[in-house]
C-alpha cells in the first residue's frame, strides 16, 4: 500500500469562475479524497488589473501520488479545462491550481503574501 500524502491546493479562476471551479472540484473529488473546501472569495487581479475580478479558495486533499507527480496532475487538470498557458502569468485563466502546502509543509511562497491565499489555507487545515 503507497503512503497517503496530504495536501491543499490553491484554486482561482476568472474565465466563468462559478463554472470551471466547480468543474475542477469534480474532478478533484473524483480521482482523489477530498476532505475540505475553504469558502471561495472574490479577489482583485494580481499584476494585470484590466481583467475581471478571480474567484478563489483552497482544497484540502488526501492522495497516494508523490508531490512532484501531483503538481504534473493539476497540470492536467488545468489542460482538460482549457487553461490558456500563453497568457501572461497574472492574465486570465479558467483555472489555476496550485499546491500550497505538502505534508504540513508550506511550499508556494504566494502563502506568505496574499492574504485571501492564506486565509483559505488556514481554513482547510
Amino acid at each position: 500500500m503507497s503512503e497517503m500524502n496530504t495536501c491543499v491546493v490553491g484554486i482561482g479562476s476568472n474565465i466563468q469562475p462559478e463554472e470551471n471551479i466547480r468543474e475542477a472540484l469534480r474532478i478533484l473529488e473524483g480521482e482523489q479524497t477530498l476532505l475540505s473546501v475553504s469558502a471561495m472569495v472574490e479577489t482583485e487581479p494580481i499584476g494585470v488589473t484590466d481583467q475581471p475580478a478571480f474567484i478563489n479558495g483552497a482544497v484540502k486533499i488526501s492522495t497516494s501520488m508523490a508531490q512532484e507527480e501531483f503538481s504534473v496532475y493539476l497540470k492536467n487538470i488545468e489542460d482538460r479545462l482549457k487553461r490558456d498557458r500563453t497568457q501572461p502569468r497574472f492574465g486570465p485563466r479558467t483555472i489555476d491550481l496550485d499546491v500550497v502546502v505538502w505534508n504540513g509543509k508550506v511550499v508556494d511562497r504566494d502563502y506568505y503574501t496574499r492574504q485571501f491565499l492564506k486565509n483559505a489555507v488556514d481554513e482547510v487545515l
